[in-house]
């Protein structure tokens, strides 16, 4: 796939899509096209000859997107890509298991990591995962996507690199409270350090692999999400600890923060399958107006003293 020319087409002109679209732009021997519902192009006319259809849309544009590529001819060899980090509210499964169900005979490659879309605009370096049942198709998006300027790597663990992606945006709310009430660097410190293995938890009961939320997608995006104001998460969670309603810090933000919606399908995942979740809790209820920004960390200090690896509660 290295040695011609791949085309590529982009679904979702927002600032991950585009920024997507300049780093397989830098690979010369790629034709990139993005598309979006305002684009002069049809989609059918975009994606014709497309050999990899990445979706960068919002977790609640997943099912309209593929509704409207079920309706075209889209040959078996095409890889899907999708960008989206999410959780469907109705179903509680992820965007790659939709992507998946709809399309069997395809290969679905699932892109995440640390890779704050403001970053990589400026052409700062960065590092990513790509992730697939079938190896191949990863390998074939690793060559897409890969540059001096964008490094990236590959597992056969889909459901781990993407949960990896989706559970941090939760965790990021929670470290914008923890920055907006100026708590410290040792709240913060414990903040995540707790908020990894709360992920590994869901993310084990799901069927993920434990060692991929070690990497990039995990541990390395719950760092970048968590500790930066370009992220839209993290910017929620401070707003909320201004005093400022929810409505108001999305009205604001002028963009999808999608642990808003993330958290509160944790809660009803967390009942089906009887997970410990303290921290992604707190922050639902935060969200929902059932407790305040101080109130939560109140509740997270005043939990049950136990053993810091407890097989039974690694909570």
């Amino acid at each position: 796939m290295s040695n011609q020319t791949i085309n590529l087409t982009i679904i979702g002109a927002g600032l991950w899509g585009q920024a997507l679209g300049k780093l397989a732009k830098y690979n010369q021997q790629n034709n990139v096209r993005i598309w979006s519902r305002r684009s002069s192009e049809s989609l059918a006319s975009v994606v014709k000859d497309a050999d990899v259809i990445l979706s960068a849309v919002s977790m609640k544009g997943v099912r309209p997107t593929i509704e409207k590529l079920k309706a075209l001819t889209i040959p078996e060899e095409t890889i899907f890509v999708t960008a989206t980090k999410g959780l469907e509210t109705k179903t509680i499964i992820t965007p790659s298991q939709i992507w998946q169900q709809s399309f069997p005979t395809h290969p679905v490659v699932v892109l995440s990591g640390p890779n704050l879309s403001d970053e990589i605009e400026k052409g700062l370096p960065a590092a990513t995962v790509v992730a697939s049942d079938n190896t191949t198709a990863a390998g074939q998006v690793q060559e897409v996507f890969s540059s001096d300027m964008f490094r990236v790597y590959f597992n056969n663990d889909p459901i781990g690199t993407e949960l990896g992606g989706t559970l941090k945006n939760v965790m990021a709310i929670a470290s914008g409270v923890c920055d907006g009430l100026q708590l410290g660097t040792n709240a913060k410190s414990a903040l995540l350090t707790r908020a990894l293995p709360e992920m590994i938890r869901i993310g084990n009961e799901l069927g993920a692999s434990t060692e991929t939320f070690f990497g990039l997608s995990g541990l390395g995006d719950l760092i970048a999400t968590c500790d930066s104001p370009l992220s839209r998460n993290y910017r929620v969670g401070y707003g909320l600890s201004q005093g400022k309603s929810l409505e108001k810090v999305l009205e604001e933000l002028k963009s999808t923060a999608e642990g808003v919606n993330t958290a509160n399908v944790l809660v009803e995942l967390a009942k089906k399958y009887r997970i410990a979740i303290p921290i992604s809790r707190q922050v639902y209820r935060l969200i929902n107006g059932k407790t305040t920004p101080q109130a939560a960390v109140t509740e997270l200090m005043a939990r049950d003293l136990k053993a810091e690896f407890d097989d039974l509660d690694f909570a």
